[in-house]
């Protein structure tokens, strides 16, 4: 889980900060490291599971490039839905509304969503600027909309050397592939002069202070942005709650705690770890918190209590004192990462029933508009629309639930007011 440490920072820096004063990647990577070790240790000593928590992927491309830079909202105020998302999880897992609600959306739509927001956050990736240190490896085109970058860009090239080695190494299962991948690729790039060598190891970590607070001055700001930030704030609620579920489901699985009736044990102090981990987190100054698949590899070489997250946790505070490092790691290093976490999201395709056109075409439609539409929002809004109309054509209204007609209402009167330009 050590990429995150690198990778959120510099999604959340280079999108967003950038018109702060001083370089805040420094800050990004302390509130990153505690908002992460706060969430595992409370998921260590609370739920006794070997699950680990960190900002999550997906959700702070989300954050970065269709909230902030895509809708102009100040970044403050997504911070602020964050928070509010944090608060009102917090609410629903103490009363049990969480787990009916995950309930009642369709299975084929929650493999949708992790599929398109793995090809959104790969798309994130090969097309970044390489002036910045991006990869460089999609770039805009006026004919063909999107071509592939120049090859004489030394970005570009290195960032095709970070897939290639960091895909050796998943592909000769190396513990740690995504970490020893981006420091093998930034050594690289150090050694023939493409990016500038570290100034140092180890420093004193920098506080938070520029970042701290700041989703509560976010709140006083919403005004009359209102209508995006309500819908900003249900894409945060949605993903991360079938984020949450799965991770949690997945490693349950693995790690042998579901039960006989498919129940997690302990589920609500799980849910609730997440849920204080991700208000924590915008308080400090990060996106959503969430669990990780990667705690797999804890399970996989024996984890099976909360003693495992309590170490994940300690050396999530550890790493702090490694920003010099961190730091100097230029983004088209990390972009092999994305890459890779976009291939095992995409490994959901399977569980769609491609024969049934109620799923097939919502859940193609999700996946499509999410990277083309540079917006997780507009390809959960299409599915959620398309999903239960589908159905009605076949004459099988009945069985959608009462949830998904309100949430395809909403969608559909987003889009409405969006036309008007109200939204």
């Amino acid at each position: 889980m050590a990429y995150i440490l690198v990778v959120n920072p510099g999604i959340l820096s280079s999108a967003i900060f950038l018109n702060e004063s001083g370089d805040l990647f420094p800050q990004l990577v302390v509130a990153t490291a505690l908002s992460s070790a706060i969430a595992t240790l409370i998921m260590g000593l609370i739920a006794n599971y070997p699950i680990a928590l960190a900002p999550g992927m997906g959700l702070n491309a989300f954050f970065a490039f269709s909230v902030v830079l895509g809708l102009g909202i100040d970044w403050r105020v997504a911070l602020a839905a964050v928070l509010v998302e944090g608060i009102i999880f917090i609410a629903l897992t103490l009363s049990n509304l969480r787990s009916a609600i995950i309930t009642a959306i369709p299975e084929c739509l929650k493999r949708a969503t992790a599929v398109g927001i793995g090809f959104f956050i790969a798309y994130i990736a090969v097309a970044g600027d390489p002036a910045t240190g991006g990869a460089g490896i999609i770039v805009a085109n006026e004919a063909t909309k999107t071509a592939l970058g120049s090859l004489a860009q030394p970005e570009t090239l290195m960032a095709i050397v970070g897939v290639l080695i960091s895909s050796a190494f998943v592909a000769r299962r190396i513990k740690g592939a995504l970490l020893w991948g981006i420091l093998a690729t930034a050594l690289v790039g150090w050694i023939l002069g493409v990016s500038p060598w570290p100034n140092g190891i180890v420093d004193v970590p920098v506080w938070p202070g520029d970042l701290i607070g700041q989703a509560v001055v976010g709140l006083g700001q919403v005004g009359p942005d209102w209508g995006n930030f309500l819908a900003v704030l249900f894409v945060f609620l949605f993903v991360d709650l079938f984020d949450t579920i799965g991770t949690l489901s997945g490693v349950g699985i693995q790690a042998g705690f579901i039960n006989e009736r498919g129940e997690l044990p302990r589920a609500n102090q799980a849910l609730l770890a997440d849920a204080i981990g991700t208000t924590a987190g915008a308080f400090l100054g990060t996106s959503t918190v969430t669990s990780y698949i990667e705690s797999a590899a804890g399970v996989s070489e024996g984890g099976r209590s909360g003693f495992t997250a309590v170490v994940v946790a300690a050396l999530f505070l550890l790493s702090i004192f490694f920003i010099p490092l961190l730091s100097a790691i230029p983004a088209y290093a990390t972009a092999a990462a994305l890459v890779i976490v976009g291939v095992l999201m995409a490994g959901n395709v399977t569980g769609i029933n491609w024969s049934d056109p109620a799923e097939s075409i919502p859940c193609f439609l999700t996946i499509l508009l999410m990277p083309l539409t540079f917006s997780i929002a507009e390809g959960l809004a299409v599915g959620f629309i398309t999903y239960p109309l589908i159905k009605a054509f076949q004459g099988k209204a009945g069985e959608i639930g009462v949830a998904i007609w309100i949430l395809a209402a909403v969608f559909i009167l987003r889009f409405v007011l969006m036309g008007l330009g109200i939204a």
